[in-house]
């Protein structure tokens, strides 16, 4: 596929998404399911951070602290000291990847299985700091949080108050899709530039790529910290959205679901969150129906899958027509 196909597909798509699942929710009046594909979109979101992780050949289950983190950030903000939601989306990132950058330095001088050890005990650091902490409410978490405020930039609106829309659900929907889409074009750029390549070599040999002069720590603080600015962003959509921010928000069952969809979509596709996302969301959803063995059934398909398709579903190649 040549990159100008590639552009239209991905035109076509976000068009798919922004116009015409819209109609489509419109004609059936299922207006509950924006936020259902909200969730998936800001899911798809933090995923892709561990993604990136895994691109430089370690196993982040820690995502969830970054975006607990995120959230508080801009629930704080917000609530305490009248800061408008949309400057605290970047201010969350900003945070998150700072904070990243501290438990990065020593962790990440580890192997990967032991930063693997250490990420998954991020998530619940993060629950209990934040039961412990007085600005966060302890327990009792952050509630009745406003809906985002307008945005104006010299007197020109860009984004209205979200308490004044008549569907402020379709306002998300369509905010957090403009998101996911910029995430996922950041996330194709930087691995098709130099240090994308840079990021490959590390995965496959970091000996090899330390002796051509690769400075391997910087590489790897850095993906880290995008990956955490991600998390932290869309942690704090889920706060905006929910109008609430609890310590049980994210846990430790997130973090490894962040991974699983990156395993089940493809560690060797940038779309591959995006699509693991939206098939364990969905595929959780349509086994709610087998009751107790709803578990169970669900963690084996997800085995089976990871054998037969170790490189995920974008790993599919239909089969060619033979031209004649």
């Amino acid at each position: 596929m040549t990159t100008q196909q590639k552009i239209a597909s991905a035109f076509a798509f976000l068009a798919v998404l922004l116009v015409g699942v819209p109609l489509l929710i419109s004609a059936t009046g299922r207006s509950d399911l924006y936020y259902t594909l909200t969730s998936v979109a800001l899911l798809s979101i933090i995923s892709a951070g561990v993604w990136l992780t895994f691109y430089i050949g370690r196993i982040n289950i820690g995502q969830g602290a970054f975006a607990l983190m995120g959230g508080y950030v801009s629930a704080i903000l917000v609530t305490q000291y009248g800061v408008s939601f949309w400057l605290t989306l970047p201010i969350a990132g900003l945070l998150c990847a700072a904070a990243s950058v501290l438990i990065g330095l020593p962790i990440l001088r580890l192997r990967g299985v032991y930063f693997a050890m250490v990420t998954l005990t991020l998530s619940e650091v993060a629950r209990l700091t934040a039961l412990a902490v007085p600005i966060t409410n302890g327990a009792k978490g952050i509630v009745n949080i406003p809906l985002p405020s307008r945005l104006t930039i010299f007197g020109i609106t860009l984004i209205p108050d979200f308490a004044t829309l008549a569907n402020p659900r379709l306002a998300f929907y369509v905010t957090s899709v403009l998101l996911m889409a910029l995430c996922y074009l950041a996330l194709y750029r930087l691995v098709n530039s130099r240090i994308g390549r840079i990021c490959q070599s590390l995965q496959q040999n970091e000996e090899l790529a330390s002796s051509i002069g690769v400075n391997i720590s910087y590489i790897r603080i850095l993906a880290f910290a995008i990956s955490s600015f991600l998390g932290g962003i869309g942690g704090a959509m889920f706060a905006a959205i929910t109008q609430s921010m609890y310590p049980s928000s994210f846990g430790v069952a997130d973090s490894i679901n962040f991974m699983l969809n990156c395993f089940l979509g493809g560690l060797g596709y940038v779309l591959g969150p995006m699509l693991g996302t939206f098939v364990l969301y969905f595929g959780w959803d349509l086994l709610f129906q087998t009751g107790v063995f709803q578990l169970l059934i669900y963690s084996s398909i997800l085995i089976i899958l990871m054998l037969v398709l170790p490189n995920g579903l974008l790993s599919i190649r239909l089969p060619r027509q033979k031209q004649s």
